[in-house]
């Protein structure tokens, strides 16, 4: 909706057209195609709570996992405190839980760019649990240490619509004065190539 008709709206005609919109776009947050990058992740027996689901806040140190492997592997993130010319302070997180998964489960999160600032990252996450089929997904050595890109055959056996989204901001600092840092230009090159598509 565009903005001069928002304005038009009573204001509680506005706060319903930007939840339809929100509703909208996640649910094409809820979509593969909107990700450009999957990592399978292997769950564990303690990630489970009482009630036979993994925990709620487990589903951030899957998130976590995915970032920081994508930016080890294909932007070159040096992760030494006493090496690395930069460190990535997480200031954001965000998750939207739609249908559990549990230990045993290997469901596949996902990564998306939405901006890269000067020294910071905004991210779009979701993780596609796998498809209720006798036979697991079959999970390599290089699955878990390179991950796949959006259109890999290994896609297919894991269902089209995300059971958690989220959302996280990280801001990049000098580890000696934690002040925001420019990001350097070949890490920057490696966070575009998981740009977003721009929304249709």
């Amino acid at each position: 909706m565009t903005s001069w008709v928002s304005r038009l709206l009573p204001r509680n005609g506005r706060s319903l057209a930007t939840a339809s919109e929100n509703q909208r776009a996640e649910d094409r947050h809820r979509h593969q195609e909107a990700y450009g990058y999957f990592l399978p992740i292997q769950t564990r027996w303690q990630d489970n709570d009482q009630y036979g689901h993994v925990n709620n806040v487990v589903y951030y140190s899957y998130f976590d996992t995915i970032i920081n492997q994508y930016l080890i592997r294909y932007c070159g993130l040096k992760t030494g405190l006493l090496t690395s010319p930069m460190v990535g302070f997480m200031v954001t997180n965000q998750c939207t839980f739609h249908t559990p998964v549990s230990f045993p489960q290997i469901p596949v999160a996902a990564l998306a760019v939405e901006k890269v600032g000067r020294s910071s990252v905004h991210y779009r996450l979701a993780l596609f649990p796998p498809k209720p089929t006798k036979e697991t997904p079959s999970v390599s050595h290089w699955d878990l240490s390179d991950g796949f890109f959006f259109g890999h055959p290994k896609l297919a056996h894991f269902a089209s619509l995300a059971c958690t989204t989220g959302s996280s901001v990280h801001v990049f600092v000098n580890p000696a004065t934690s002040k925001p840092l420019g990001l350097p230009e070949d890490f920057r090159r490696g966070l575009l190539r998981l740009m977003s598509p721009a929304p249709g």
